[in-house]
């Protein structure tokens, strides 16, 4: 997968758009009426405009502010930190997307466009590129979402490496991802039944400089 030069991606994602759309015409005719009948126009999902809106922005990094850290630990790495989200790499069907906090450039947020709807995982990494031993976490949607949110909740095996690695409140997370065209990207962590909410929105009207690939 390459990486997109910010200064004629546009190419690039005309590609990316018309191979999605391609995608979509074809599993609406294979799917028995699911995404559209027989002969009927097919029918654009909401996750398939969800990230063809997340794919316009490909090679664009914006600055983000915490809008929700509920409750916020004393130690939060969170705070204080400049916090910016990078579009980075747009596949055919998966998105990457850095997330840097200050100078740690440990997280990529991957979005795969799966045949039910797209799967979220957290791929964390050292400074040297090595794993660390919580990574590659997240969850799939349980439903079609909308064009603009869309919902995660914690799959299985994220759930057994949480049990593995002593976190045992995170077996209830559910994630979500906005995109609202021309404004706004938030990314959010929730537990249904506590308090602990987490949100960041990152102001999608004034791009900033692209930061180093993460780790």
């Amino acid at each position: 997968m390459g990486v997109p030069n910010s200064n004629d991606g546009c190419p690039e994602l005309k590609r990316v758009l018309v191979r999605a759309a391609v995608a979509a015409v074809l599993v609406s005719a294979c799917d028995g009426g699911q995404h559209g009948g027989h002969g009927d126009a097919p029918t654009v999902l909401p996750a398939d405009t969800f990230m063809a809106r997340i794919a316009e922005h490909c090679g664009k990094a914006y600055e983000g502010r915490i809008t929700v850290n509920e409750p916020q630990a004393d130690d939060d790495p969170f705070a204080g930190q400049t916090l910016v989200m990078h579009v980075r790499d747009c596949g055919e069907k998966e998105l990457r997307i850095p997330f840097h906090v200050g100078e740690n450039r440990s997280r990529t947020w991957i979005l795969t466009r799966t045949y039910d709807g797209i799967r979220l995982k957290h791929d964390h990494r050292h400074e040297d590129g090595s794993e660390d031993d919580v990574t590659m976490y997240g969850g799939e949607t349980a439903s079609r979402g909308t064009e603009v949110r869309q919902e995660f909740p914690v799959d299985k095996a994220s759930v057994r490496l949480f049990e593995r690695e002593g976190l045992t409140a995170s077996t209830a997370n559910v994630w979500a991802i906005e995109i609202e065209p021309g404004e706004r990207f938030v990314y959010e962590l929730a537990r249904p039944g506590t308090e602990r909410l987490f949100r960041v929105e990152f102001d999608l009207t004034t791009p900033v400089a692209e930061p180093p690939p993460a780790w």
